[in-house]
């Protein structure tokens, strides 16, 4: 049962941070070794401290080398992680250019309205082309990253968000609108809205702010460097934007009326 365990602890891990399977395999033949220290809160301090310490000192420097490169994880910047739970689990890396495209969309934007920041989701894990960064179907090789709409509190404009992971907390369309997410559930891709269970919390009080985040698209769209960018339809449809750059991201995924999709050429 032990070993069953360790072999699910050492899945999760992998699965939603990259680098924490090995980790906490390190860690554990680490306290085999040295046969001392063994209670359990030791050997998970000890593992939490080795990951922090890879994380964000270490993985850096190795993942540059291969090709990658982390986004800003403070909050002083124009680019910003929507939660420090992205760079936690190290989903916040991406291509050299792409950061740089992002960075100047972010200076560009900030310029514009002191009051707006551009926020990111998640990215892509530090190493590996076409290593999953699950639940996401493409997030594979450092050129995809999902960003934030923008949503106004009492009429102002700000960088509030609905849901504290940034997905789930959807722009439901209206009863006039084009209804992807139910033509999705009944063609059978059942799991089409699921990350409405992805929140983890949730507000009601903001309201989408289409203005500024058409804004944001008409600026990815015009750059060289955007290939494609995925959003639900009826979001595209009232920001009344014609690109062949914009598209649907299809019903194998999941709704994208919650955040976009951005991805740069090869």
């Amino acid at each position: 049962m032990k070993i069953l365990a360790h072999v699910i602890i050492v899945s999760i891990l992998t699965i939603i941070t990259q680098i924490g399977g090995i980790v906490w395999i390190m860690n554990f033949a680490f306290f085999r070794w040295v046969k001392k220290g063994n209670s359990k809160w030791t050997k998970l301090s000890s593992f939490l401290v080795i990951y922090l310490l890879l994380t964000f000192l270490i993985i850096p420097i190795f993942a540059k080398i291969s090709g990658r490169v982390p986004l800003p994880i403070t909050k002083s910047d124009n680019l910003i992680p929507h939660n420090y739970i992205t760079p936690l689990l190290n989903r916040h890396y991406v291509k050299p250019r792409l950061k740089t495209q992002l960075l100047e969309l972010a200076d560009k934007t900030n310029s514009e309205n002191k009051l707006l920041k551009v926020s990111y989701l998640d990215a892509n894990f530090p190493f590996i082309d076409g290593f999953p960064l699950l639940p996401h179907l493409s997030h594979n090789d450092g050129r995809k990253v999902d960003l934030s709409f923008y949503y106004t509190k009492n009429e102002k404009e700000g960088n509030l968000k609905p849901s504290n992971t940034g997905y789930g907390a959807f722009v439901e369309p209206s009863d006039t609108e084009y209804n992807q997410t139910k033509e999705c559930k009944s063609a059978g891709y059942w799991h089409y809205d699921y990350t409405k269970f992805l929140t983890l919390g949730s507000r009601n009080d903001l309201v989408f702010d289409l203005e500024n985040t058409r804004n944001l698209v008409i600026k990815l769209v015009q750059s060289p460097l955007t290939q494609k960018i995925l959003i639900e339809p009826h979001i595209n449809k009232r920001m009344n934007l014609t690109n062949n750059k914009i598209r649907f991201q299809g019903c194998r995924a999941v709704r994208h009326d919650d955040h976009i999709h951005h991805q740069i050429n090869n």
